[in-house]
């Protein structure tokens, strides 16, 4: 059956490094599906997320806003919760309201008041639904006794793990939505809570990746000389201050393993997909949420800091149908979250809300639309460690991140792409440092953020006397 409007499926998974997929260079990484999916599709190489925490980025998702203007800028469980406040309807209930079948598989992370069904899915299934599987299967628990650093899953095989599970279900979604007669199109979202750690393999992929074989990130060893303060603290309270590599390589083998087991499960979806002959209807699209520290820079999640391990993410999208695009790479600047919400609303047909920010990845791809842009920006507002805000611009070859109660950081990326010489200090960058603040600060008055006010203000632009300051005074 071909589809009036295109099926659509999204993999959103969490907590993927950019370079944890094998078309992306990894040496060791085997991704051979998702390596499917960029080659007969298209590669996004510089897709940024609009913030590297779970919650406040998949709010941005469902909204198309930054997390500033849908106002859930924190994970649950913080000071500082709170669900997206929405100005328009959500992506699901467009879609829904469109006539798409809407259904959902994995993680929910309270981005949105409620539960997934009572903004236009008709369909949620809990990646905790997994646990009473696994008993009624007479499974083990899964283990946790190493807490967030992982370990071997002695009690299953790669088929009866959480993604395996999770995506019986899928399968079962798409067939029953493919069957109806009454209904052309359906959205599927498929969002494993893996690589985010810990990650906890079958023992069967244990030594996929041995553990010794494993080479340092580009930014590892981080004297962390000139850095951020936050970032010093954030090691010392995870207990791992000068960690050698060794410790780390164990960690990063089972995070590596457990993206090849996400990429095994994605093929089962593609060929259920090919065995019905609708591959070439469904724009599908895998992206994460943000990346991970993963021992960079001696670091573990993704906290206090906007190195390109968290914030620069895999986007991948495939659609014969309506990809025109003359490479599998495309190289224009990506603010993911909210151009995914864009794609997909204008792939269906539907206008998108005035309220949503994002671009049409299609028309990006295929070498249309409006100019690209020439830089991309993020944001944090802490987490279980406390608040604490930031802000991140950064173009094709300088990144400056703005740390209003501690020490910027400015990086030269061409020639320092782990990040771990902060330029701040040096004169011969000041131009540089100089560019790219005004574009921040240009970029937070047209988002409106709150941050861009009078008390920052002095800290952007230092060579003018302070707003706070009347001018008797300075």
């Amino acid at each position: 059956m071909t589809a009036k409007r295109p099926n659509i499926l999204l993999i959103h998974s969490d907590q993927h490094r950019f370079d944890c997929v094998g078309i992306n260079g990894h040496p060791q990484l085997k991704t051979p599906n998702l390596d499917r999916l960029a080659t007969q599709g298209v590669n996004f190489s510089q897709a940024y997320t609009p913030t590297p925490i779970c919650s406040p980025a998949r709010a941005s998702l469902v909204t198309g806003q930054w997390p500033t203007q849908h106002g859930c800028v924190n994970i649950s469980h913080t000071e500082s919760h709170h669900p997206a406040v929405l100005k328009a309807p959500t992506l699901w209930q467009l879609l829904n309201d469109a006539g798409y079948h809407v259904g959902m598989v994995g993680k929910f992370h309270q981005e949105v008041d409620g539960l997934p069904t009572d903004h236009g899915v008709d369909d949620w299934i809990s990646e905790h639904d997994y646990g009473p599987w696994r008993a009624s299967q007479n499974l083990e628990p899964q283990p946790h006794d190493q807490k967030f650093f992982g370990q071997v899953d002695e009690h299953i095989t790669s088929d009866q793990s959480r993604m395996a599970w999770e995506v019986d279900q899928v399968l079962c979604l798409i067939n029953q939505y493919q069957d109806d007669a009454d209904n052309d199109a359906w959205f599927m979202r498929w969002d494993p809570s893996e690589p985010h750690l810990p990650n906890i393999i079958p023992s069967e992929l244990a030594d996929l990746y041995p553990a010794h074989s494993i080479a340092p990130w580009s930014g590892f060893p981080d004297d962390m000389a000139n850095k951020p303060y936050s970032q010093k603290r954030c090691i010392d309270n995870w207990g791992i201050a000068n960690w050698p590599w060794e410790k780390w390589q164990p960690i990063v083998s089972r995070y590596l393993a457990e993206i090849t087991l996400l990429d095994q499960q994605l093929g089962r979806i593609l060929k259920n997909l090919e065995n019905k002959g609708i591959l070439d209807d469904t724009l599908i699209i895998y992206t994460t949420d943000h990346g991970d520290m993963c021992g960079s820079h001696g670091m573990i999640d993704k906290h206090f800091s906007m190195y390109d391990d968290i914030v620069h993410v895999p986007l991948i999208m495939h659609y014969p149908n309506g990809l025109k695009n003359e490479s599998p790479t495309c190289d224009a600047f990506v603010i993911h979250e909210m151009d995914i919400a864009a794609t997909l609303l204008t792939a269906a047909g539907v206008p998108c809300p005035q309220t949503y920010e994002g671009r049409d990845l299609i028309t990006v791809a295929n070498g249309k639309g409006p100019a690209p842009r020439p830089d991309a920006f993020a944001m944090y507002q802490g987490a279980q460690q406390g608040l604490y805000s930031i802000r991140m611009v950064r173009d094709r070859d300088w990144k400056f991140v703005f740390h209003p109660t501690d020490r910027h950081e400015l990086y030269h990326i061409l020639e320092d792409p782990g990040e771990l010489n902060n330029l701040i200090d040096d004169p011969a960058a000041k131009p540089h440092l100089d560019r790219l603040r005004q574009r921040m600060i240009q970029w937070m008055s047209d988002i409106k953020d709150p941050l861009g006010n009078s008390f920052t203000r002095a800290q952007l632009e230092p060579d003018k006397p302070s707003p706070l300051l009347p001018e008797n005074l300075r």
